[in-house]
């Protein structure tokens, strides 16, 4: 089953608050994994994308008025000696994802909106990103789709790949993480 999952305003909370994460996102779901996804950050003019297909993800800095904007092909990053940085939701952070990044030698929190967090982890500006609450698939898609494209991947506590077209579109707590050498501390939350 092919199907696009569409989010005109992911980060309602950012938007609200004019600090310019929040997102539009686009994904293709193919048989039950995003294959294709945009996420377009008005506010800030950045653009990513990602084809899963081809292995393939980008960002551009893409102003309304610009008639045409450089692509610029992002990857994950190895993890650094110094440890890995973490991209945490800003206005869902919990005790429980503090508790859970206990087990990591974090180097830095960076606190981001919306689906902006997988980006910076395709970007290589991140390492990880754990989401230890429920989000509804229009949500995390496009997002998805960008960093497996950029060779991350989007894990459930049963380390399978977050999977589409679940009975209400609800996904289950991930963790989303960039290189293989990050691999994520999966256990069911209590």
């Amino acid at each position: 089953m092919n199907f696009l999952l569409v989010d005109p305003l992911d980060g309602t909370r950012e938007f609200i608050k004019r600090n310019g994460e929040f997102t539009v996102n686009i994904a293709l779901v193919r048989d039950g994994s995003p294959v294709l996804g945009v996420v377009y950050a008005p506010a800030i003019s950045a653009l990513f994308a990602g084809n899963v297909l081809t292995g393939k993800a980008w960002r551009s800095s893409q102003a309304p008025d610009a008639a045409e904007a450089v692509r610029e092909p992002i990857k994950v990053r190895p993890v650094p000696a110094e440890g890995i940085t973490v991209v945490a939701s800003r206005s869902h952070r919990s005790p429980e994802t503090d508790a859970y990044l206990a087990g990591y030698r974090v180097a830095q929190m960076v606190s981001v909106g919306s689906s902006l967090k997988f980006c910076k982890v395709a970007a290589g500006e991140a390492d990880l990103y754990p989401r230890l609450g429920t989000t509804m698939e229009w949500d995390t898609a496009a997002g998805q789709a960008v960093l497996v494209a950029a060779g991350g991947r989007v894990l459930t506590d049963e380390r399978s790949v977050l999977a589409y077209a679940k009975p209400e579109y609800r996904n289950p707590w991930f963790v989303a993480t960039g290189s293989a050498d990050v691999l994520p501390l999966l256990h069911t939350q209590s």
